[in-house]
């Protein structure tokens, strides 16, 4: 059961990524560049999740690769959230 969630979570962030990258591309909306990369750097993460827990079990460790990742996709979204605010404002 617990191999099906982490696949479904890697399936679902790597959809919400395609899903904010396309409508990036038609309305060029920098939050949604943003958010599409903070999902791609989740799906990574949970991707990292699946192959640490489900196939490599306790042959290797792979907790600060999917700690990196994780932090990589919550940065890029809250510079991209502080950079939009900042834009606002000089507007």
């Amino acid at each position: 059961m617990a191999t099906a969630v982490y696949t479904l979570c890697a399936l679902l962030s790597l959809a919400c990524a395609f899903l904010l990258l396309r409508a990036w591309r038609s309305t060029r909306g920098r939050l949604l560049l943003w958010s599409a990369l903070c999902f791609a750097w989740l799906a990574v993460s949970n991707v990292l999740l699946f192959v640490d827990l489900a196939i490599l079990g306790d042959d290797a460790d792979l907790r600060w690769a999917r700690s990196i990742t994780f932090l990589a996709g919550t940065a890029s979204l809250l510079v991209g959230l502080i950079w939009d605010a900042t834009e606002g404002e000089t507007r």
